[in-house]
């Protein structure tokens, strides 16, 4: 596996490929890689004939009293992981060279971004986007693979790439698990053995809200009261618990047939989040 940190030689080497008339797929990520990363590199790979990969740990995603600073930088262990994974190309940029001035230009996308995190940390998409659309940018990629278990930032990331006429095929792939049901995070490092376990909560209660409303249920609200209640009383300190519009993602209504169940949730000082998709008909 092939590792750059300027965006010349990245763009050198995919015009090589261009060139011989191969495909490229991009994954982007922060670092601190664990199987869930691999999977969407493995996904890649089926979809083209070259894969890129990038680790850029993107402070303008971060609040003021987020762990920016803190956030694991881990490129040794990680570039092992990808050229394991059969990555062909690492882009590691610094700072600077994403950011080289102060950035004046921004890609937001409206009404996408009002829920969910959204909501509880304000700028958070926008920095999202406008890394992303860097990235699409730099790499000119046929394909891109993002994980399912951050829905609403592949929403916002499909809303993005058709608005701004990307040609881009945004690829979801699902969530990767460990064995007691807790989603692969590079966040899970922060936690305890016990604390693992404990957020194993988090899924169950996703499953469980799942069923209940695949069985009928429709009092939407107090299915999200009692949860919550249920995760408070598990040790959570929960940012939310929405049953949302899949499309929209604004809070669900009875006319809606595709639904997200997301949760948001701290444990101890950890933030995590989850969510489960499924399909109703209407009463």
């Amino acid at each position: 596996m092939q590792t750059v940190h300027t965006i010349a030689e990245l763009r050198q080497q995919v015009r090589d490929w261009r060139q011989a008339g191969l495909k490229v797929a991009f994954v982007p990520t922060m670092g601190n890689l664990h199987a869930g990363h691999i999977s969407l590199v493995e996904t890649a790979r089926r979809h083209a004939d070259k894969v890129v990969a990038s680790i850029f740990v993107n402070p303008t995603q971060f609040g003021p009293s987020e762990d920016f600073d803190s956030y694991p930088r881990t490129l040794d262990a990680d570039s092992a992981k990808l050229a394991a994974g059969h990555c062909d190309l690492l882009f590691a940029p610094s700072i600077d060279e994403m950011y080289p001035e102060k950035n004046r230009t921004w890609v937001d996308v409206d009404d996408l971004g009002d829920y969910l995190c959204g909501a509880s940390r304000p700028g958070h998409f926008r920095g999202v986007t406008t890394v992303v659309s860097k990235l699409f940018n730099i790499v000119q990629p046929d394909v891109a693979c993002f994980g399912e278990k951050d829905f609403q930032q592949l929403a916002i990331i499909r809303r993005m790439s058709q608005d701004l006429f990307f040609p881009i095929e945004i690829i979801a792939v699902a969530t990767a698990r460990e064995s007691n049901g807790l989603a692969m995070s590079s966040r899970n490092g922060y936690l305890s053995a016990a604390q693992k376990e404990q957020a194993a909560e988090l899924y169950a209660v996703l499953q469980q809200l799942k069923s209940q409303i695949e069985a009928g249920e429709r009092d939407y609200p107090e299915l999200v009261k009692v949860s919550t209640k249920k995760l408070t009383q598990a040790g959570f300190s929960v940012d939310y618990l929405s049953i949302n519009s899949a499309s929209t993602l604004a809070p669900a209504t009875l006319a809606d047939q595709q639904l997200v169940v997301a949760v948001a949730a701290k444990l101890g000082t950890t933030r995590l989040i989850d969510n489960i998709s499924l399909s109703i008909a209407c009463d």
